[in-house]
């Protein structure tokens, strides 16, 4: 998806503050609570979201007994290699 860089001046300092805050309550970057903002102004939600992060696989792990057992031999050093 291509982007678009855009530069803000003469941001208010109130404003800054209550992005500042939004960003950090939230845990995510000023950039994305402000793309989040524009983007619910208009009327945009979802239409560019892009995850670039591992949350779909959470949760997915199921065990395995022949996974384990082949890792089983990573769990062991071999002496001769640390000398």
């Amino acid at each position: 998806m291509k982007s678009i860089q855009y530069t803000l001046r003469k941001v208010p300092e109130r404003m800054d503050a209550v992005l500042r805050r939004k960003a950090r309550e939230s845990g995510q970057s000023l950039n994305s609570v402000i793309l989040d903002m524009l983007m619910h102004e208009t009327n945009l939600q979802g239409e560019m979201k892009q995850f670039n992060d591992l949350d779909f696989i959470a949760g997915s792990w199921k065990e395995d007994a022949d996974f384990d057992a082949a890792l089983q031999s990573f769990n062991t050093v071999d002496e001769s290699l640390w000398r």
